[in-house]
């Protein structure tokens, strides 16, 4: 949908790209079988295999989608942190979407990554998705324009995107063995029309099929990889397995699946090669899957003696400025003021005194959990963004309530190698007999090996730290799974094994590692600190993960929520930060409540009746219930921000821009609506029977009042909804409205101007209204009008016999969300 943006924001789309297709053939009649089969499965957990013989080299995948991480968790080599998808799918602006492509498909380009593994874009299903954060929007249009305009930025700069996980994994509960069941109508209309553009308009390189089984059957098998992916929609990509999904041989390997990740080992290889001499996987269907890899790698440049797609790159804009300005466009405030005054923005030169509360304030999520994870060079959280902005002596802090728990990594201003003298630790790996095998000298308490960066042999890793603290007694230990061993000043303090419950997700060992601690006591000097880590099973070792830190302890909650009022009491406003964390919001596991952890809640009514002028900031990157809302002065949602959060934070408060976002999902009130759905298996079986009443549309249907409706949000400005008119019909057969809308302010503002449809009567069971268009508007006062186009698809319903449009009259609603679309007309169809 069209959005007004300066010109010099403006990306080149993915390029035209054809393959000499003969040429492909000829490479791949110079293999034999072995070395056709062993392509199709990837050389190591990040790379796919070369071939030297036909000028093919190895091209490296990574992680996505809100950043690049490149091959390795390694902090002396940060990635750029972009804030979360559902921040991008606040913005509900396509154009934007195309930058943060572009963003990253630069970032790939420095981390020599081929192929990056976003973006993310199944639906908002459910709320308690494990993986929300990943995703935009609950709704198939806006997400599958925002993911087009994604696959678009990042291609230009010749780095294939994979849209993922196809198809229908909505959810993360028993995620790899799922059956996921879902009539056709709505497969088509809601979780394949948001793949679709990426494929069709985007022309996505590549995409990944996911975990989950469809209809009966898993998704690397799934007869949906042929059609309408290939048939239909004309995808000539490559499609590459969720790592380690793929897990038959001849089944996988006759359906359209390509690529098995991660290698060297899976269930292709030589199976399949013994499938094929046998007749039960015919030769051409391995030639094509090797076309397929072929074809990718000529267009990232991976084909020696081809041009690749793109030559030469667009430049690459500043990383943090953009993380900055896409935080504040995604920014969503849901509530400004009592009684009809805004208490925001602040003006920075009418504050005296700042108190700002909250564990996210300091200790800021800026990102989920999971394989989306990167090490950025640095985080700027709201304290530190407002502290920048007003100075120390204006800003005041205090906990207020405790969030993350378990062992935080040690802060790198507070260690120091005690071999170098520089800032970090020295990491050596031993051996069984002591022997020292490598050092490394790091920059972070938090250090992840994986495969090949491990020596062989090594039995243990021991970090070395210096470390100064405030005096007095502090928690210190690890987060880790495997032996742990800590000594201070020469002293063990701490000798255990710290194991897994059972209950976690797949990559625990990293992503929920279990923390071990003991109390530690000491004074202004530094303490000499050296953690020893053996980790579990021994033998070759595939990751070793540790994290050397403090684990924080609030003795009385009661007493520090106190402490926190009275700070609020005596200050002009403040700044209540409440938020979840990646133990909460991550890959793996779904929530079980939306309820925010710990004593949040309290700690916001605490601050509130303590002064009126209090101000909440919602660090979270889905849904959390807000049930003091309606008590404070102003709400608004941050999601996870990014890198450069609190710097965005800073000018959203202060006014220096406006919270641009409208919400792309519904926010529940009490995560109990009949319109809240489930995304938990029932005996190994997850039915949508919801059939195509997802998100707002089944708010809508079962007439409940959600905390915050889809489409909401407020600006810096006022708006009037003057006329809107069905114009005339588009080349594409859908139709465009003509919307004037007001500025009734006296600043410049956004605004995003929603078309919705509504059909009474029919044969068809249709939502009560469904998104048809948008278009985001940037004006300054005074009157504006503009044209939301709608597509023929917009009208469309699934039919037995394909797409069909059903003769009669249908009602257009545009408004400023679902719930506020005060002006209609009427358009006739057939």
């Amino acid at each position: 949908m069209a959005a007004t943006a300066p010109e010099e924001d403006t990306v080149p789309a993915t390029p035209a790209h054809t393959v000499d297709e003969n040429l492909l053939t000829d490479l791949i009649g110079r293999l034999d079988l072995d070395r056709k089969v062993a392509l199709l499965t990837g050389a190591d957990f990040w790379s796919t295999a070369a071939e030297p013989a036909i000028g093919l080299r190895a091209m490296v995948l990574s992680d996505g989608p809100a950043g690049v991480r490149g091959t390795s968790f390694d902090e002396r080599d940060p990635s750029l942190s972009l804030p979360s998808s559902t921040a991008l799918g606040a913005t509900w602006d396509p154009q934007l979407a195309r930058r943060y492509g572009s963003a990253l498909g630069a970032e790939a380009r420095r981390q020599h990554a081929d192929v990056v593994l976003g973006p993310t874009i199944n639906l908002h299903r459910t709320p308690f998705g494990g993986r929300h954060f990943e995703s935009f929007s609950e709704d198939p249009l806006l997400t599958a324009e925002l993911a087009a305009g994604y696959v678009e930025g990042m291609q230009a700069h010749g780095v294939a995107a994979t849209p993922k996980h196809y198809v229908a994994n909505d959810a993360e509960s028993e995620r790899f063995t799922v059956d996921n069941r879902v009539d056709e109508r709505s497969l088509r209309e809601l979780y394949l029309a948001a793949f679709e553009p990426a494929v069709t308009r985007a022309h996505a390189w590549a995409l990944m099929s996911a975990y989950n089984s469809v209809n009966g059957t898993t998704m690397s098998e799934n007869p949906l990889l042929t059609s309408p992916l290939h048939d239909e929609w004309g995808f000539d990509g490559l499609v590459m397995s969720d790592w380690g999904a793929v897990r038959t041989t001849e089944a996988s390997a006759n359906a359209a699946q390509h690529l098995v990740m991660p290698g060297p080992r899976s269930t292709w290889g030589p199976a399949l090669a013994e499938a094929v001499r046998a007749g039960r996987v015919p030769t051409d269907v391995v030639d094509e899957k090797l076309r397929r890899l072929l074809r990718l790698a000529a267009r990232v440049g991976a084909l020696e003696g081809v041009e690749p797609a793109v030559a030469q790159a667009p430049p690459a804009e500043d990383g943090r400025a953009l993380a900055r300005s896409l935080s504040a466009a995604g920014m969503v405030m849901v509530r400004n003021g009592r009684h009809g005054a805004g208490e925001l923005p602040w003006g920075a030169g009418r504050l005296g005194s700042v108190a700002v509360i909250g564990h996210n304030a300091s200790l800021a999520r800026v990102q989920g959990g999971g394989s989306a994870t990167v090490r950025p060079a640095a985080i700027v959280s709201p304290l530190e963004g407002l502290r920048a902005a007003l100075g120390d002596d204006v800003v005041r802090y205090r906990l207020g309530a405790q969030v993350a728990e378990g062992v935080q990594p040690l802060a790198p201003a507070s260690i120091t190698n005690p071999a170098t003298g520089e800032p970090g630790l020295r990491a050596v790996f031993r051996d069984a007999g002591g022997a020292e095998l490598r050092t490394e000298d790091r920059t972070a308490a938090s250090l992840i090996w994986m495969g090949p960066e491990i020596p062989a042999g090594t039995d243990h890793v021991e970090l070395h730290a210096r470390w100064v603290a405030t005096p007095g007694t502090h928690r210190l230990g690890a987060a880790a799974v495997g032996g742990v061993a800590l000594d201070v000043d020469g002293a063990t303090v701490l000798d255990t094994e710290a194991v897994l419950t059972g209950d976690e997700g797949p990559g625990a060992e990293i992503f929920e590692a279990p923390s071990v601690s003991a109390p530690v006591t000491v004074g202004g000097e530094p303490a000499e600190l050296v953690l020893r880590f053996r980790p579990r099973g021994g033998g070759t070792l595939a990751i070793v993960a540790v994290t050397l830190g403090e684990e924080l302890v609030v003795h009385d909650p009661d007493a520090e929520i106190a402490a926190a009022a009275a700070l609020a009491a005596e200050s002009d406003v403040a700044l209540v930060v409440v938020g979840t964390n990646d133990r909460i919001e991550s890959e793996g596991f779904d929530r079980t409540s939306l309820a925010l952890p710990g004593h949040q809640d309290a700690l916001v009514r605490a601050v509130a009746a303590a002064n009126p002028r209090t101000v909440v900031l919602v660090n979270s990157g889905s849904p959390v219930l807000l049930p003091w809302r309606d008590d404070v002065a102003a709400v608004l949602l941050g999601w996870f921000g990014g890198e450069r959060f609190g710097e965005a934070v800073a000018d959203v408060l202060l006014g220096a821009v406006e919270p641009g976002g409208r919400l792309p999902t519904t926010w529940p009130a009490t995560g109990t609506e009949k319109a809240v759905l489930s995304g938990v298996p029932a005996d190994g079986t997850l039915r949508y029977e919801e059939g195509v009443h997802v998100g707002h549309r089944n708010w809508l249907r079962t007439g409940e009042t959600p905390a915050y409706p889809f489409g909401h949000g407020l600006g810096y400005t006022t708006w009037t909804l003057d006329a809107a008119t069905a114009g005339a019909p588009t080349s594409d057969g859908g139709v465009s409205a003509e919307v004037t809308l007001t500025n009734t302010g006296t600043r410049t503002g956004r605004q995003v101007v929603q078309a919705y449809l509504s059909r009474d009567g029919g044969d068809v069971d249709r939502p009560a209204r469904w998104l048809a268009g948008w278009t985001v508007v940037d004006a300054g006062p005074g009157a504006t009008t503009v044209t939301v186009p709608i597509s023929a698809r917009a009208f469309q319903h699934w039919s037995p016999v394909g797409w069909a449009t059903e003769p009669g009259t249908f009602t257009l609603h545009v408004g400023f969300s679902v719930a506020d679309t005060p002006l209609t007309a009427e358009i006739l169809c057939g």
